[in-house]
């Protein structure tokens, strides 16, 4: 789930007095649908891996296809309540969750087009979950501590009329582009396989090489993730991207150096550049592995956001920046470069959670290593 991505008062009167002097030039851009917004919903998970997920139908297919993130947000919000409910309400419940629970959901439910499903009723413009959240919650928490009673047999059904009114019925059968589909039989249309997808990650509380739960909030379901080295995570990114592989992202945006409205991201050396790096080159802090497991431990990174990796760039001195997809609009007033985030390398090694790749994008040295 997303944090506010609005600098704070005193930075943006700072900033706004000099004018920005990087020059990006692409090296790696690789197809991917146009920047949309997540609007107001905590759905960034979603939006992130739906738009990784479609750069993925056009690889395996040349087809451009605008999925439904929708779709996956009302297949998963059951498994949430069941989740929440079983624990009897020691767990986590809300708009959020991570990149593997849209390959969950696909696994079971499949996929389809946001002509199809699109969350929203006649008369609704925007993407906007608050009541639709509390609502879920009241009930929930309803079931749960109703005392001296055994739980009831309709809640299943009632969250699942609560969803429909809110955001629409699960579709069983569509046409599109005049044949007739299921989610499932459009997913195999599309060539997308879940079970090729795999997430990978680099912290020292659990073995490099093994699969382990990482314990964040938004891990509801209790995926597992690969876990690397930090140059072997990096590797990994570096490597998908020039064989043609997106990927997607969680990272911590709560950073004051993560700047929506100038379009960086980046760890100063030294803490006195955090302003002057929004608008100039800086020198960056060297993350090493202890530094980033630091940085975890102590909640100075957290799992804030997902977005979608899609290319590369490097500025007039030849630093190296990823392109990042971002889920918040293209207003200019509100974001730069589109709607993408330049990141450093240096914040993506210090700030990045987690990526979701195609076992493919894989090199045969770690694939080995992680027993694929």
């Amino acid at each position: 789930m997303r944090k506010s991505f609005l600098l704070p008062i005193a930075i943006l009167s700072f900033v706004c007095s000099f004018s920005q002097n990087y020059e990006f030039k692409e090296t790696i851009n690789l197809e991917h649908l146009p920047v949309i917004s997540q609007d107001k919903t905590g759905t960034c998970w979603s939006f992130s891996t739906s738009s990784f997920l479609e750069s993925e139908i056009i690889r395996l297919t040349g087809k451009y296809i605008d999925l439904s993130e929708m779709y996956q947000v009302r297949t998963t919000y059951p498994k949430k309540a069941e989740n929440y409910i079983m624990r009897q309400g020691k767990a986590q419940f809300g708009e959020g969750a991570l990149a593997h629970d849209v390959i969950n959901s696909a696994t079971q439910y499949g996929l389809v087009p946001v002509s199809v499903f699109t969350g929203l009723s006649e008369d609704e413009k925007i993407h906007n979950h608050a009541e639709l959240e509390a609502v879920l919650i009241s009930m929930l928490k309803t079931y749960i501590e109703n005392p001296g009673k055994k739980l009831s047999p309709k809640w299943k059904e009632a969250v699942s009329r609560v969803l429909d009114v809110y955001l629409g019925t699960i579709p069983q059968k569509f046409n599109y582009e005049g044949k007739e589909y299921t989610p499932i039989s459009f997913m195999k249309m599309t060539k997308i396989n879940p079970n090729d997808y795999l997430t990978v990650t680099s912290f020292t509380q659990a073995p490099f090489y093994e699969k382990f739960i990482l314990n964040i909030p938004d891990n509801f379901s209790n995926g597992s993730l690969y876990n690397l080295p930090l140059n072997e995570f990096i590797t990994v990114i570096d490597n998908a991207l020039e064989k043609g592989y997106t990927l997607s992202l969680d990272a911590d945006v709560s950073e004051a150096t993560f700047s929506a409205k100038y379009g960086v991201a980046f760890i100063p050396e030294n803490e006195e550049d955090e302003k002057t790096g929004l608008a100039e080159i800086i020198k960056e802090k060297n993350i090493t592995q202890e530094y980033r497991q630091q940085e975890f431990e102590n909640f100075n990174t957290t799992d804030d956001h997902l977005m979608h990796i899609v290319g590369k760039l490097v500025d007039q001195k030849g630093n190296v920046y990823y392109k990042v997809k971002n889920s918040w609009g293209t207003n200019e007033k509100r974001v730069k470069n589109g709607g993408y985030i330049y990141m450093s390398v240096a914040y993506m090694k210090a700030k990045a959670i987690s990526v979701l790749v195609h076992k493919d994008a894989l090199d045969k040295t770690i694939r080995k290593k992680l027993f694929l």
